[in-house]
């Protein structure tokens, strides 16, 4: 009988994202893997505290309803080894090993998906699923986002932004400059996804608000213009050298942005394996051949520019009177993986999960080929 390569699938963590990527986790990674039963599937649990679990039990969505903090008093961290194999070790009476042959990540914000766990993945030299630590770290930032697309041709908004010493020493100077900008802006968090605490604003006193909002939750802010008369649509991408597109997608919220209730909350059915709000979204985007046509080329670029492989999704702003198409955000791990979309563009769960695990083994496989270290004769000089 043919052993079961063991995967381990990392979710929780230090971020606002952390009940998010739980969802993520199961929906739809954990729960297709078992589906699958051609792997051994081990939940890794990191807290918000940062402490690391495993126990069976937590391949189960139910494990996390409700309380869960008396569960973790019966458990013990887990111990991760890094040398010639990834390996987490277990405590108890006596020690358990588990070799890892590749990690799905399902980490959402800081520590995870900003390409801090793909550093440690990195140097543990194993496979793992997604983008890779560069692409993480440059997509997680808004702001470098639009630095490097804006200086490959791309079309962005106008912007300005700000760390949090600019705003605790110059605040006046900062709303100075920002206010330059077209009025109504946005004021962003640089690092968070889920659209948490994103702001629309449209006067100083708002804009000084929104950004002491906006200083608690990140070191770094950014403030740009809204697109009114707006046309918002999402393009899911898989690969790593042959990019294959998912369809457009048109969110359909109700509030003058796309924010966390809309996505994860409102409308949702009881019983939805999604773990989105089934009813946010038109797909594929009611948009113009014209527009179509433009946002598949300008999201495939984007997605080369940045170095992302794996999946990411590519975030764009319309002008509807212009038709103007700018690029607003690249996600490196798009909520449940937008499944949703994937489904509805005719790649099932056990397709695209299968499909990343493959897009992940091609990519650490090409990886190996390549040279990192280098023998010299400088010790022996000294």
């Amino acid at each position: 009988m043919k052993n079961k390569k063991t995967i381990a699938v990392i979710f929780g963590g230090k971020s606002a994202e952390h009940d998010v990527s739980i969802i993520t986790a199961h929906t739809p990674i954990i729960d297709t893997l078992l589906t699958l039963d051609e792997y051994e599937v081990i939940p890794i649990y990191i807290t918000k505290e940062g402490l690391w679990y495993s126990e069976k039990q937590m391949n189960y969505m139910d494990y996390f309803k409700g309380d869960i903090q008396d569960k973790f008093t019966k458990l013990k961290p887990l111990q991760l080894s890094i040398g010639e194999k990834f390996s987490i070790v277990l405590s108890g009476m006596v020690s358990k090993k588990i070799d890892i042959d590749l990690v799905f990540p399902a980490m959402h914000g800081t520590y995870g998906e900003d390409g801090s766990l793909m550093g440690i993945l990195r140097m543990a030299n194993v496979p793992f699923v997604g983008c890779d630590m560069a692409a993480s770290a440059v997509a997680m930032d808004k702001v470098l986002t639009k630095q490097v697309v804006s200086a490959a041709g791309l079309p962005v908004v106008r912007y300005e932004w700000l760390t949090q010493n600019v705003w605790e020493k110059d605040r006046k100077g900062f709303i100075e400059r920002a206010s330059v900008l077209q009025w109504p802006l946005f004021v962003k968090p640089v690092h968070l996804g889920s659209s948490i605490a994103i702001t629309k604003v449209k006067d100083r006193s708002e804009l000084e608000q929104a950004l002491e909002v906006a200083s608690h939750y990140d070191n770094k802010v950014l403030v740009e213009e809204s697109v009114e008369n707006l046309i918002e649509v999402t393009l899911p991408i898989m690969g790593n050298d042959i990019l294959t597109p998912a369809s457009i997608e048109r969110p359909l919220n109700k509030t003058e942005f796309f924010n966390f209730e809309d996505k994860y909350l409102s409308g949702g059915k009881k019983g939805s394996d999604s773990g989105v709000n089934n009813n946010y979204s038109e797909i594929p985007a009611n948009i113009p051949p014209d527009l179509s046509k433009e946002v598949l080329k300008l999201g495939k670029a984007v997605y080369k520019v940045l170095g992302c492989t794996g999946i990411a999704r590519v975030d764009f702003l319309i002008d509807s009177k212009t038709n103007q198409v700018f690029v607003n955000e690249v996600n490196t791990l798009p909520g449940s993986l937008y499944h949703h979309n994937w489904k509805a563009s005719g790649v099932s769960n056990v397709d695209l999960i299968q499909k990343l695990i493959q897009l992940a083994e091609e990519r650490f496989a090409k990886d190996q080929k390549v040279v990192r270290t280098f023998e010299s004769s400088l010790l022996k000089s000294l």
